[in-house]
Order: structure tokens, then C-alpha cells, then sequence
């Protein structure tokens, strides 16, 4: 027979309101995420799991409040939006969500809850939600909190809080910036046993001339918040950075940045189990913008269990010690063709590996952007060869302030697939915008 297309109607609704000046509320019903660009492909070269950035509309706005710890960073989060409407790599239907945020005073406040739908033979519907409030206290210093409830996989007695503070001034020694932050966290969830708190500290000094800082954090073994993100559990954690960047009396060259960057992490009996000093010898900024840099990195791991690096290739437990280094060459944003070249080579797990990473956004005219993207690691380890290759390039038409077009392909050695994004997105009323979205895959 012939083929008939066949099409899905799934209408959807998205609602912002203003209640007050500072005070912003959402409501969505059967949210379509399809004019949501896909995730840029990450190479992975650890065994932690990798964090893929959230870019969903209803996520992003308003997304800072809860934002939770003194520059905690990426890899410990007690709220990762995208746990929400994703499952084991698959999509979950969101049926409605509601958000609020906004500030009372000195009081800054988020709430977020949604309900998603089930899927079948991988995951029932499950309620989730968030809470943050920070109160704003001494001249630019915070207290907070931060509670969330319920699992993306809807398992039972799901909950994490946190509490959080940063102490801040710009003052210190007259005109400097200092820092001092602490928090802890508690999570929970049917059969998670073991050690479910986290807590840390910070102190840091970032300034012109000097830039330091030393930092602290213990994470339980049973820390795992079912709606936020931890990259490793069971562990003490040291870290420390001091960066001297004096300014020379050049017309060439703007800043030099020589860099000292320790940390040690250990399990719950202070064993060992990664280590790495950064070091930087040499780094300057030029008065074009442009940048080059020279860095090392003695590094560390002790594996209590073998981990599978690619397909096949799978590296022993035992205790691994090499030195990697990097070359590192930026040219200014506000050359028309500017980017990014580096090259890392060295040890790696008795073998060694070479990196090569390369990123260049071209404006061919002021509404046409081109950016290319190329990685590719080639390790030789007595574990075997592997090699790791990822390429993406993006074109952006900007026909005017209405009117845009973008596609974003990419290809990647593992998946062996070639994946295209197209998008071409009209606001042609002020409240309204016409998104064509497509989506291709090629083995």
C-alpha cells in the first residue's frame, strides 16, 4: 500500500503572567518542548556521568533563584531542572506545570510543580516540585533554603533540603572582593541507604591582581537527590586555586595569568581516589583579545573497579599516575572569524592520549553566523585503542528581528549517527510565534 503520513495532534498551552513588578508566574498544560534545540553531543572520558545543560523555555526563565552554595557549580546540585520530563534518556510528557518567582523586599523566592504523564513499561506519571527562598541579609550577604519532593522515576518518600550561606562584601581591604559560603544538604527516597547528607564550605578572594581560593566538601555515600545532580558520592573533597595576573606596562600584551590549581579527592575512609595539580606557566591575554597558553596537569586515579573508557576497551582497578599538557591558542569575538584551538597530549592510564579540540564561528555577513565545532581523542592505553570523534556546525539567518532561521548538525563516532535540527521561528504578532521545527537522524 502507499504510505500516508500520519499526524499527531497534541495541543498545548503556555501562560506568563506579571502579578507584580518583581513578581513573574508561569502555567503550562501538555508542554511542547519542540522548538528546543537538541543537546550539543559531549565526549565523556571519565566514568561520571556527564551534565548536558537545560535548555527548555519554562525551565530557563527565572532559572538563577535556584541556583544554591557559594559557586557550587556544576557538579553538585540539589536542583537539575532536566531530571523533569526526562527519563533514562527518554521524554517524558509534562501534562502541566506551574512556576512562580520573583522577590518580596529583601526576599527573593522560586516555586516550581509540574506532573508528568506515564510512559509505557518505563516510568509512571509522578508529581515533582521545588522550592528556594533567599533572603538578602547584611549590605550584599544571603541565607537561603531549598526543598524539593518527589523522583522522576516516582519512587516513594522522595525529598532533599538544603540550607545555604554566603557571606559577601566588596570591600574587604578597602576595595577587594571576599568571600565566605557554607551549606548542607539532606536527601531522601524508598531504598536509598547509607549516608544521605552532603556539606561544604568556600572561601574565596577574586580580585584582579590575585585570585585564590580553598574549598571543602563531604559527600555522603547515600547522597543521591533524586531531582538534582551529583557527578561523585562518597567522597572528601580539597580543592585550592591561586592565580597571579599582573598587568605589564606593554602595548602588546594586557595580562599574563600564572596558575596553581591543587585538589585531592578521597572516599569516606580517606583513601585516595583521583588527584590533579594545574599548573600554568604561562598565559597571556594580548591587547587584540587574542589569548595563548602553556598548562599541566599531574594527575591521578585509583580505580576500585574496572571502567569501560570505549566500547571494548576497559581499564583495570589499581593506582594510575601520568601528566597531561595543554596548548591553548583564542582569538578575539570581535574578529569575524574567531574561535578556539587546543591540543592536549601526555599520559593517560599507562598509554597515552592526544586531544584535539577546535571551535570557530565565522560571520559571513551580520545576519549569517557559521560555527564549527571538531573533536577528537586518540588514546593508545594497554588496555587498547580507542578513539573518540565528535563534529558539529550550526548556521544561524537572521533575516531580521522577526524572522530567523538555524540548523545544527552533528556527528559523533560512538552513535555513529548524523543528527540534523532545523528550526525556522516567526514572531509575527507580539504575542505570537510561529516555530517549523525539524528533526532528522541517520544512522
Amino acid at each position: 500500500g502507499e504510505n500516508k503520513a500520519v499526524y499527531d495532534w497534541k495541543p498545548s498551552l503556555d501562560v506568563s503572567q506579571r502579578i507584580t513588578t518583581d513578581i513573574t508566574a508561569q502555567l503550562t498544560v501538555n508542554t511542547d518542548f519542540a522548538e528546543t534545540e537538541v543537546d550539543s553531543r559531549q565526549t565523556n572520558l571519565t566514568r561520571f556521568p556527564v551534565l548536558y545543560p537545560e535548555k527548555r523555555q519554562f525551565f530557563l526563565e527565572g532559572a538563577d533563584i535556584f541556583d544554591f552554595g557559594l559557586s557550587l557549580g556544576r557538579s553538585l546540585m540539589p536542583f537539575y531542572s532536566r531530571r523533569i520530563g526526562l527519563y533514562q534518556g527518554k521524554e517524558v510528557p509534562i501534562l502541566w506545570g506551574g512556576k512562580v518567582n520573583g522577590k518580596v523586599k529583601k526576599t527573593y523566592f522560586g516555586g516550581l510543580f509540574t506532573q508528568t504523564g506515564a510512559v509505557d513499561s518505563l516510568v509512571s506519571g509522578s508529581k515533582m516540585g521545588v522550592i528556594r527562598i533567599k533572603q538578602n541579609i547584611l549590605k550584599e550577604s544571603s541565607v537561603g533554603m531549598i526543598a524539593t519532593t518527589g523522583d522522576p522515576g516516582a519512587l516513594n518518600q522522595a525529598w532533599t533540603t538544603g540550607v545555604d550561606f554566603t557571606y559577601q562584601t566588596s570591600s574587604f581591604g578597602s576595595n577587594k572582593n571576599f568571600l565566605v559560603g557554607a551549606w548542607g544538604m539532606l536527601n531522601n527516597r524508598e531504598g536509598l541507604e547509607g549516608d544521605k547528607t552532603a556539606v561544604g564550605f568556600k572561601i574565596d578572594y577574586p580580585n584582579d591582581l590575585w585570585d585564590w581560593f580553598i574549598q571543602y566538601r563531604r559527600v555522603g555515600d547515600a547522597f543521591d537527590p533524586s531531582l538534582g545532580f551529583v557527578s561523585r558520592n562518597g567522597i572528601y573533597s580539597y580543592a585550592g586555586k591561586v592565580d597571579f595576573m599582573p598587568r605589564p606596562d606593554s602595548r602588546l600584551i594586557r595580562q599574563y595569568r600564572f596558575q596553581f590549581s591543587p585538589s585531592l579527592y578521597t572516599d569516606l575512609s580517606h583513601q585516595w581516589e583521583s588527584y590533579r595539580v594545574s599548573l600554568t606557566p604561562f598565559n597571556a591575554s594580548l591587547e587584540s583579545g587574542d589569548r595563548f597558553e602553556f598548562s599541566m596537569q599531574p594527575q591521578g586515579e585509583f580505580l576500585k573497579n574496572s571502567f569501560e573508557i570505549s566500547d571494548g576497551v576497559l581499564i583495570e582497578p589499581g593506582g594510575y599516575h601520568f601528566i597531561r599538557n595543554q596548548l591553548e591558542a583564542s582569538t578575539a569575538s570581535k574578529r569575524a572569524v574567531n574561535g578556539m584551538a587546543s591540543y592536549t597530549f601526555g599520559g593517560f592510564y599507562g598509554g597515552r592520549l592526544d586531544q584535539i579540540d577546535l571551535r570557530m564561528n565565522w560571520r559571513i555577513v551580520s545576519v549569517l553566523v557559521l560555527e564549527f565545532m571538531y573533536e577528537n581523542n586518540i588514546g593508545s592505553i594497554p588496555a587498547g585503542d580507542f578513539k573518540k570523534e565528535l563534529m558539529a556546525m550550526r548556521a544561524a539567518l537572521n533575516i531580521s528581528s522577526d524572522l530567523n532561521v538555524s540548523v545544527f548538525v552533528q556527528y559523533d563516532n560512538e552513535s555513529n549517527t548524523v543528527g540534523s535540527y532545523s528550526r525556522l521561528r516567526w514572531t509575527f504578532a507580539p504575542l505570537g510565534d510561529l516555530f517549523i521545527v525539524y528533526k532528522h537522524n541517520i544512522q
